[in-house]
């Protein structure tokens, strides 16, 4: 090397001697590595060499080459390296420089050394720092963060090589990023798992320490891929454990060297910091994942939720109409899944949708799509399913949850579910129509009695129309007062004395005439009017008991009926108190007639409201007696003060010997429990008799008197008079 000095004019002296003493290192290099002019500081500190790559260790002429044309730009960039010294031994420097072309003479790069101290050290790292969580808060995906970190700290150390890899739940590499490792050796990593000897990478995540191998080529820990590293050109590596929550190892930060060597001291600090911002990193990924798993996945069972379902759909569906393949949607929604979450709690009805989805997911196939739409309803799109096999699927489905289902603390629990299936292109081209029928057809297997599956069929979506506007004509008169109620009289069998009425509910709508309480009824509970309606006639039917007796009419009683669902949600005895104080009614004038689904309640606040009416002497009576869940344990648990003879047992009694049986069964029934017994739908002289016979006490009936309104029914009362 020549001293600028010597190189310099006379007229220029001044200016080469203020350089030559700068406290700053100077080095002209051109373009092959080579050092044309130093200044003496340099001189004075490096070894005597000819070639960068003899004063700097890890700038080669092929790595000088490669940081000048990366380096084309007019900004000044800087690295930093270890200079070996005169006087013996290794030091940092960070180096400046700014690459230049030039079309008459071969282009120089001045690089100017300045030494390291702690202070330019951290200042080098919070610029690194900076950058990389600038782009974290930008929300960048993982790999481009840890590419961009890595590049950094290569930038700021040439003589390094960096490498990042995830470490996944079953202890497996797979790269993040590696921007200067072949492709072919981070290839090699993938899908490696960890063990006490897989390189430095393999065996820190581990050992969950940093691991330092100082020459791959001779380090046990690399005997079964040295080959690998050293075809790469690698000779040492110092890898550092990322633990997440304290003890889980997310991932490794590896530093490799192109020859065997220890880690520089500056290299140690850098790595300190890029460990906290790999830790940042990830868990800013893991957490953007958990965002996406609550906006997509349903946080119970796993599966995707109605959105993600919905994205799915409408990305399957134009390929479906391009291809014209056909597929099938089902709605499976579980039976009497709140029967569960009330009786067990909803921390068991949890496991139950667990477990549910568990074996419907093992019924499809890949390319199938089974989703929870909340509460108990699941949906299962198959692409390239024709109806036929939508309904093998289907029948499937409803074999995989015949088996008990096997909960903590409980006894095994037998589930079922109602599917509904739509078709596409036949029921619908798009996923809301396609939905929508599903949902009706899955509406019809509740009907049909549950635990099967229905097809839809255009004839379900006309009945929906026809009670979607039933259930707002209904909502029309509840508001506008148009419901009425009609009184069917209750006889005394033995001499035909009337004994009361039972208050029935009656609707004329403007447009459709007269509407059945078979076919409104249900309606009212689909929609959740019936607690409103029961509620009103109750009402209404203690008014008009109170104006009889003002006006002396001999009806001494009302019978009412009340759903069961008003039990449940509603407060009824206090609602009956409160009518018989406002209207000065006894108890005994008031009979609630329920039906025998109130007997498979179990919920203790039903229990209790019939108790508090029972003692208040309020009548209880059990509508349809013998057609439902009969049970004579019932019976003798409940407060129930009357049974009613269902109309289906008194229809045939003068031609059907097995009726008269069964009427005869439920009247000693009656009287071994000391209840009274009241014979419903009682139409011809025939069958009083008969009854007479069996010692039914009380019936009512259009053999006495049709349902009528309050003026008829006076009417009819002084006709018999």
């Amino acid at each position: 090397m020549q001293s600028l000095t010597r190189l310099a004019s006379l007229d220029a002296q001044a200016l080469c001697a203020s350089l030559d003493q700068a406290f700053l290192g100077l080095v002209w290099v051109d373009g092959m590595g080579r050092i044309c002019h130093a200044n003496r500081f340099f001189l004075d500190q490096a070894v005597a060499a000819a070639n960068l790559s003899d004063c700097f260790p890890d700038i080669s002429s092929t790595r000088w080459q490669a940081l000048l044309a990366q380096s084309r730009s007019p900004k000044r960039h800087s690295f930093h390296a270890q200079l070996r010294l005169a006087a013996g031994g290794l030091t940092s420097f960070e180096l400046q420089f700014q690459a230049h072309d030039s079309d008459e003479a071969p282009a120089l790069t001045l690089l100017a050394l300045r030494p390291m101290d702690e202070r330019s050290e951290r200042e080098s790292v919070a610029q690194l720092q900076n950058q990389v969580l600038e782009a974290v808060a930008m929300g960048r995906p993982l790999p481009v963060v840890m590419d961009l970190l890595c590049r950094r700290v290569e930038a700021l150390a040439p003589d390094v090589i960096c490498s990042v890899l995830a470490i996944d739940e079953q202890g497996r590499l797979h790269p993040l990023a590696a921007p200067s490792l072949p492709f072919s050796y981070s290839n090699a990593l993938e899908g490696l798992a960890i063990g006490p000897a897989t390189g430095s990478c393999g065996t820190a995540a581990w050992r969950k320490q940093a691991v330092q191998v100082r020459d791959i080529a001779t380090d046990p820990l690399w005997a079964e891929y040295k080959e690998l590293a050293l075809a790469a050109g690698l000779g040492a590596c110092w890898s550092t454990p990322i633990l997440l929550d304290g003890s889980r190892v997310a991932a490794t930060f590896a530093l490799y060297y192109r020859e065997a060597r220890e880690v520089a001291p500056f290299h140690r600090r850098m790595v300190e910091a890029c460990a906290q911002l790999c830790s940042v990193a990830l868990k800013h990924d893991e957490h953007l994942r958990q965002i996406e798993r609550l906006a997509y996945f349903d946080g119970v069972t796993g599966l995707p939720n109605r959105s993600l379902f919905h994205d799915r759909m409408g990305q399957a569906l134009p390929v479906a109409m391009l291809s014209g393949s056909p597929a099938a949607l089902l709605l499976l929604d579980l039976d009497r899944f709140k029967t569960v979450n009330d009786s067990f709690g909803h921390a068991i009805g949890d496991e139950v949708l667990r477990q549910v989805a568990i074996r419907l997911q093992a019924c499809l196939r890949e390319a199938d799509t089974l989703a929870r739409f909340g509460g108990d309803e699941f949906v299962a799109w198959l692409p390239g399913c024709s109806g036929t096999q939508a309904m093998q699927v289907a029948d499937k489905l409803l074999a995989a949850l015949e088996p008990a289902l096997l909960l903590p603390n409980q006894a095994p629990l037998l589930m079922s579910a109602s599917i509904g299936i739509s078709c596409f292109p036949e029921d619908g081209q798009d996923p809301e129509q396609l939905l929508k029928d599903a949902d009706i057809a899955m509406y019809e297997a509740k009907r049909a009695g549950r635990n099967c599956a229905r097809f839809f069929l255009p004839a379900m979506n006309q009945a929906l129309d026809e009670r979607v506007a039933l259930e707002g004509a209904l909502r029309l008169a509840m508001s506008t007062q148009a419901l009425r109620l009609h009184y069917q009289p209750k006889l005394r069998l033995r001499d035909g004395a009337v004994v009361g009425a039972e208050a029935l509910l009656r609707w004329t709508d403007p447009q459709r005439g007269p509407v059945p309480p078979d076919r409104f009824i249900p309606v009212a509970e689909e929609c959740g009017l019936v607690n409103a309606l029961d509620a009103w006639v109750l009402e209404a039917a203690c008014e008009q008991l109170a104006a009889w007796r003002e006006q002396g009419v001999s009806i001494r009683a009302v019978s009412v009926n009340v759903s069961p669902t008003r039990f449940q949600q509603d407060d009824v005895a206090a609602h009956v108190a409160s009518l018989l104080g406002r209207h000065g009614l006894r108890p005994e004038q008031l009979t609630l007639e329920v039906t025998e689904r109130l007997l498979l309640d179990h919920d203790p606040r039903t229990a209790g409201q019939l108790a508090k009416l029972f003692a208040m002497g309020v009548r209880l009576s059990l509508d349809d007696f013998g057609t439902g869940y009969s049970s004579l344990g019932y019976l003798k648990r409940l407060p129930v003060s009357e049974l009613k003879l269902d109309r289906s047992f008194v229809r045939d009694l003068e031609t059907d010997a097995d009726d008269r049986a069964l009427a005869s069964a439920v009247l000693g029934i009656g009287r071994a429990l000391g209840l009274a017994v009241v014979a419903e739908g009682v139409e011809t002289e025939g069958q009083r008799q008969i009854l007479i016979e069996l010692g039914c006490e009380e019936a009512q009936g259009y053999c006495f008197g049709r349902p009528m309104p309050p003026d008829e029914l006076l009417d009819w009362l002084a006709a018999r008079r």
